[in-house]
């Protein structure tokens, strides 16, 4: 019983000291990201790319408009690694495997993992917006669309689902729209620079079309 419990106390002060490091961590970040030195706010954008949480998204968010553009670079992986945690480890290592298919183009059998992850846990933002692309990838355009929105009532910050409401609106032929999403999607992250090009071609294909009615 003595050795028993001597273990469970050591098994307890390894997993606070690894918790306070941890948080030590993840506090060194979000400092560094603040600071006025270029590479400790690549670093602090690095760092939360490890330990960051929802929470520090706002502030990545901000980093996007830095004047470094690597710092930029660093901060938009880092969102996309912290929207890829659920906080759930089974969660997580479903998603990892719907990340598998998707990259080898096993788009419908990506689709039933990111539904099963859906089912398990519907508040995971990513899950919906992974369904979505792949929806999108296989022309189910409208699927994609309520999956989007499913994303932005989790993460209204959502760049990515955001100009992926554009792309879809492409597809359907309703460019109007499709630039307004766009323009949403560059307001939250100006570094998209495909989504800054698509913008300015159909609005040049807007106009051309207007001067033919003219």
């Amino acid at each position: 019983m003595f050795k028993f419990g001597a273990v469970v106390l050591l098994c307890a002060n390894a997993l606070m000291a690894t918790c306070a490091a941890a948080q030590a961590n993840h506090e060194q970040a979000v400092r560094s990201l603040a600071s006025a030195d270029v590479p400790t706010r690549r670093a602090g954008a690095a760092g939360l790319a490890e330990v960051g949480r929802m929470s520090d998204v706002p502030a990545l968010i901000k980093a996007l408009r830095d004047s470094d553009e690597e710092t930029r670079t660093i901060a938009e992986a880092a969102i996309w690694e912290i929207w890829g945690r659920s906080g759930d480890a089974g969660i997580d290592e479903l998603y990892r495997k719907g990340l598998q298919l998707m990259q080898i183009g096993a788009a419908r059998e990506a689709i039933q993992v990111f539904t099963l992850i859906i089912s398990q846990k519907p508040a995971f933002a990513e899950g919906w917006n992974k369904r979505a692309t792949l929806y999108y990838s296989i022309g189910e355009y409208q699927k994609s669309l309520h999956d989007c929105d499913e994303v932005l009532k989790r993460n209204p910050m959502h760049f990515g689902a955001l100009a992926g409401y554009g792309l879809i609106y492409v597809q359907l032929d309703q460019p109007d729209r499709a630039v307004d999403y766009f323009k949403r999607a560059l307001k939250i992250n100006p570094n998209m620079d495909g989504v800054a090009q698509s913008i300015e071609q159909l609005e040049q294909q807007g106009k051309a079309k207007r001067k033919t009615y003219i």
